[in-house]
């Protein structure tokens, strides 16, 4: 199992709707991303940055570049548009992260 991270950044103000939303996270969408060998995924928010840090478990067979093919994974993305910086296509911008150090 690999592990990646990557952040998010937030926009102020936002920040209990953005949590409200993942609490309520979509089955659908929840399933989907464990189909494509996601599990263990994690977002913190770091306060006064607003940054959102996130980490996620990826199966060695994962197939998450194909999600950003599904009309769940887009519906998403377009719900969430105005809760944080994204792309032209309506995706999280994100900035993926180098692992450092690992400690089991």
């Amino acid at each position: 199992m690999k592990r990646y991270a990557f952040v998010m950044q937030l926009k102020p103000g936002n920040e209990a709707e953005y949590k409200r939303r993942h609490d309520e996270i979509w089955p659908e969408l929840k399933c989907e991303l464990r189909k494509a060998g996601i599990s263990n995924y994690s977002i913190y928010l770091d306060p006064e940055t607003l940054r959102l840090f996130a980490i996620q478990s990826l199966a060695e067979d994962e197939t998450s570049d194909s999600l950003s093919e599904l009309p769940i994974m887009r519906k998403w993305w377009d719900s969430m548009k105005d809760l944080m910086d994204t792309n032209a296509d309506n995706s999280p911008k994100i900035w993926s992260l180098k692992e450092m150090f690992h400690m089991d």
